[in-house]
């Protein structure tokens, strides 16, 4: 077993995808391949599972992992002693949602970048509930969830900034003139949420239950991208972050509807594994987050 097979292995467990892997570790595609089926036949087990053009982790590959990342975490550890923190170089992977991708991590991974230029960065878009799993899993350094408050005795969780959820809707959506509405305004209007499961829409269902609403038409969407196209067509009425409809809002496509979600606490927040070893790497990327994403808190 060598340890470039090892690095191997980490790289597509995070990537999840054979010529990407490759493409962060200088190879050719049939290199790596060649690495996990060595890896594989040495331990004769099956690492990945290939479903059609999807690659995930097997059983036995998730217990791998976890134990060959302390490895490489010490190794990483190592090497860190004898390198200067101004000339970092190795690989950090880094997961969350779309909507934080699309509108909160560009700032972040554009400063680290410049910093940092020797990093390899990978990005994974998962969904708002497995983000969690993949800290515990090892499939990533750091993630970023849109939630309310996450509390947990094995995550480190640092809330950076409080997000706002409003009602968005076309400019010539009948409520889009109002300056005050009611309840029962909302009858018979027709909602674009995320699907049943996403945190926020839970938010959104819990909310307006209070409020006595209890029968509401959907449309259920997994992008934010489609739910904000859709109000822009007047399809419908959107509840996103202020932050995806900011630009549409000032060009004039959307309007915010005169209505407050009562008791929604929701934040962008940074988590990584307390066990973990947080490496010059790690901390650099935690630093460049802060201080990017403060600055967008104070605006």
């Amino acid at each position: 077993m060598e340890l470039r097979q090892l690095i191997t292995f980490r790289t597509v467990a995070s990537t999840l995808n054979f010529s990407r892997a490759a493409e962060v570790l200088n190879y050719v595609p049939s290199n790596v391949t060649m690495q996990i089926k060595a890896l594989e036949d040495e331990l004769g087990v099956r690492l990945f599972d290939r479903l059609g053009k999807q690659l995930v982790l097997t059983t036995a590959g998730k217990r791998f992992l976890t134990h060959i990342q302390s490895i490489l975490d010490k190794l990483d550890e190592a090497r860190s002693v004898v390198h200067d923190n101004e000339n970092l170089s190795g690989t950090l992977t880094i997961s969350a949602n779309e909507v934080i991708c699309a509108y909160r991590l560009p700032v972040v991974f554009r400063l680290f970048r410049s910093r940092y230029p020797g990093v390899r960065l990978i990005f994974r878009s998962v969904p708002n509930q497995e983000l969690k799993q993949t800290l515990f899993e090892g499939t990533a350094d750091v993630v970023f969830m849109l939630d309310e408050p996450v509390r947990s005795s094995s995550l480190a969780v640092e809330p950076l900034v409080e997000e706002t959820f409003r009602l968005f809707a076309a400019p010539d959506h009948p409520l889009a003139q109002r300056t005050e509405l009611e309840l029962e305004d909302f009858h018979k209007e027709v909602f674009l949420t995320n699907e049943k499961g996403c945190p926020y829409r839970t938010m959104f269902d819990r909310s307006f239950e209070k409020e006595g609403i209890d029968s509401i038409t959907y449309l259920e969407f997994q992008s934010a991208e489609a739910i904000k196209q859709c109000a822009i067509s007047g399809i419908g009425i959107a509840f996103l972050p202020e932050v995806v409809a900011q630009a549409e809002v000032e060009r004039g496509e959307l309007v915010a509807l005169p209505w407050q979600i009562p008791d929604l606490h929701v934040y962008t927040q940074m988590l990584w594994h307390k066990d973990k070893w947080l490496s010059p790497i790690i901390l650099s990327f935690i630093e460049a987050a802060r201080e990017t994403l403060a600055i967008e808190e104070e605006k």
